[in-house]
This record gives C-alpha cells, sequence and structure tokens, in this order.
C-alpha cells in the first residue's frame, strides 16, 4: 500500500515539473479588451491606447520565436522558458515577460508599456499573413460589421457593407478602406479618428467620428505647410451612416 501511495506520489510530482515543458502557448493572441472596448461605439484611438500598446502576439515554441505587433511596428524576439509558466521574449537585450494563464496570455508590465491581456484568436489569419492581421480583422468585425445605411450623403439610402479584410460595399467612390489604428497615420490626425478610403488603389484619408450606431466620415482638411508633416483636422461632413 505504501509502495503504490510512493509511486502515485512520485508520478504527480513529476507531472507538475513537466506541465511547463509540455504546455504549449504557440499560435496567435489578440487583445480582446481594446476589441470589446471599441466596439462599443466609441473613440476608436482612445479604445486602443486604453488597452495596448500591443495588439497582437504570434507565438511559436518549437521555433523559440515570439512577435508582437503594435498596430504599426511589428517586433520578432527570441523565446526562452522560464519559471512556472512564464516566457521571457528578448528583443535585442530589451525583454518582455509572458504567463500562460489558462485560456489568456499575459504580457507583463515593463518599459513598454502596462500589463495586458491576449486571448487566443478563434480564426487567426493563415501564417503567411503580417502579424497583426487577425487582430484587424477581428477589430473589423467587430468595429464595422453588419449592414449601415447611408442617411446623409452621396449614395443616400444605400446600404454599406464593411468587411474583416478591408473591402467595402454600397459606398460610392470605395471599395476598399482601412482603419487607422497607430504610426504615421495616427500622427498625422492626432486626437481625431481616420481612416484610409480608395477605389482602385487610388484613395485618401478621411476623418471620423464614431458614435454608438451612428458613424459620420468628413474630409480630412490638412492644416500643416508644404514642408511640414500633414496636420489633420475635421471639415466638411460626407457622409451620415447609421448601423442598422
Amino acid at each position: 500500500m505504501r509502495h503504490a501511495l510512493a509511486l502515485t506520489l512520485l508520478a504527480a510530482m513529476l507531472s507538475g515539473c513537466a506541465s511547463h515543458a509540455d504546455r504549449d502557448i504557440s499560435g496567435t493572441w489578440i487583445n480582446q479588451n481594446a476589441i470589446d472596448a471599441a466596439a462599443k461605439g466609441v473613440n476608436l484611438r482612445q479604445a486602443l491606447l486604453a488597452n495596448g500598446p500591443n495588439l497582437e502576439w504570434r507565438v511559436n515554441v518549437k521555433a523559440g520565436q515570439a512577435t508582437f505587433s503594435n498596430g504599426f511596428e511589428v517586433g520578432e524576439g527570441k523565446l526562452q522558458a522560464s519559471d512556472k509558466d512564464e516566457w521571457k521574449v528578448d528583443f535585442y537585450g530589451n525583454a518582455e515577460t509572458l504567463t500562460d494563464d489558462a485560456d489568456e496570455l499575459i504580457q507583463a508590465d515593463s518599459e513598454s508599456g502596462p500589463e495586458q491581456t491576449f486571448l487566443r484568436a478563434k480564426a487567426p489569419a493563415p501564417l503567411e499573413a503580417p502579424v497583426g492581421t487577425t487582430f484587424e480583422q477581428a477589430l473589423y468585425t467587430a468595429y464595422l460589421g453588419g449592414e449601415w445605411k447611408i442617411i446623409e450623403g452621396p449614395g443616400q439610402g444605400a446600404t454599406v457593407r464593411f468587411g474583416s479584410s478591408g473591402q467595402i460595399s454600397g459606398m460610392p467612390g470605395a471599395d476598399r478602406y482601412a482603419l487607422c489604428l497607430a504610426g504615421d497615420c495616427a500622427a498625422m490626425s492626432g486626437e481625431f479618428d481616420s481612416l484610409w478610403l480608395e477605389q482602385k488603389q487610388q484613395g485618401n484619408p478621411w476623418i471620423f467620428v464614431r458614435d454608438g450606431e451612428k458613424l459620420e466620415i468628413l474630409q480630412a482638411v490638412n492644416q500643416a505647410a508644404n514642408d511640414e508633416m500633414p496636420d489633420l483636422h475635421p471639415g466638411a461632413r460626407r457622409w451620415l451612416l447609421e448601423h442598422q
């Protein structure tokens, strides 16, 4: 009896020691908190800033790699197992700590930003897609998914659909769109949300205002001099859309 109990305890101890090695955090993890905040129909940039800066992690334990996207920059680091359920990601001397907590991947607070939580993506983009694509597609679906009716502006009465991969239908003069998440476009529009609308690969930036079920798209007026970085501000309203 004692011999059987000893074997049981030993097996439990070995299982506990091996649990970290057997655990695989490989895959794509997205910042669902940022998506949920934006989906309430609020200012997109504020929702991302409040829950950022990172929006997606792509982890490959076997290859010892972990890559993040903040909507503009992509950083690839070397992944190494640490104590308990922690992994260290080394970015040329700067390190981030990732912890596996049940169904969540937690990025510890560091010099780059506060603690963040990520969920494993239910429908990850193909591996050949750029890092950040999975988050972007999930955000587009949550923030602009469904049908929108043009209340005012060209095409009044038409139904507009924003696709998760950046396609758009029903909007006069546009067949593609992209929301500004970070980087140069955010610097140019400052406190204002902006998006890019194009048709046949020719397009322009626009300012937009999301207020619940209503979406205003306004002309982007550049208040900077010709030799300065564009400084975009809202101009005349072009469209008013309402979520159906």
